[in-house]
């Protein structure tokens, strides 16, 4: 198995805001040298899916150019609920240290818990096509490159720059 893994671009939003499932609008970005990208790992026919989150679909859709894209809801950012659109400088502070005490099994105020996302991600693993290009967002690409490289997945490992192409494996097995 062998997938390109592609975080959107950078958005508009000022830094510092929690925007997990906000569905702003997409940034701007490189995309020829992702398709060059692309070519260069030789899944550049590639079956192409996606988080329908606005920033992922449209660099998804420019990937494709009017070739299919599948958009699928298990890609999507994690749900940090009503913390989303605020400052996590505003979150207080008990509430944002209770959850990332156990980011496993806690969830932000009306959000999703880290093993939510973690089944989630493992569910579009487990159906994902041998040779796929997969655009999405930090938490579920991390999930879904350590994966694919046969690793546990880390819920607060860093997550791959924005608008980078990733490959996972990082080489053909």
């Amino acid at each position: 198995m062998r997938a390109a893994l592609i975080r959107h671009f950078p958005t508009a939003i000022a830094p510092g805001i929690c925007y997990g499932r906000l569905d702003l609008a997409p940034g701007d970005g490189d995309v020829a040298a992702l398709r060059q990208g692309l070519v260069a790992a030789g899944l550049d026919a590639a079956p192409i899916f996606s988080s329908p989150a606005r920033r992922c679909r449209a660099l998804a859709e420019a990937l494709a150019a009017g070739g299919p894209v599948t958009f699928d809801e298990r890609l999507l950012e994690l749900d940090f609920g009503d913390w989303e659109g605020i400052a996590w400088d505003d979150i207080p502070r008990a509430d944002f240290d209770a959850w990332a005490a156990d980011v496993e099994s806690n969830a932000p105020p009306g959000g999703e818990s880290g093993a939510a996302l973690r089944a989630r991600v493992a569910a579009f693993h487990a159906a994902l096509p041998g040779r796929s290009v997969v655009v999405g967002h930090g938490g579920p690409l991390k999930l879904l490159a350590a994966l694919l490289r046969g690793e546990t997945p880390g819920l607060l490992t860093p997550a791959q720059p924005m608008g980078a192409l990733v490959l996972a494996p990082p080489e053909e097995c």
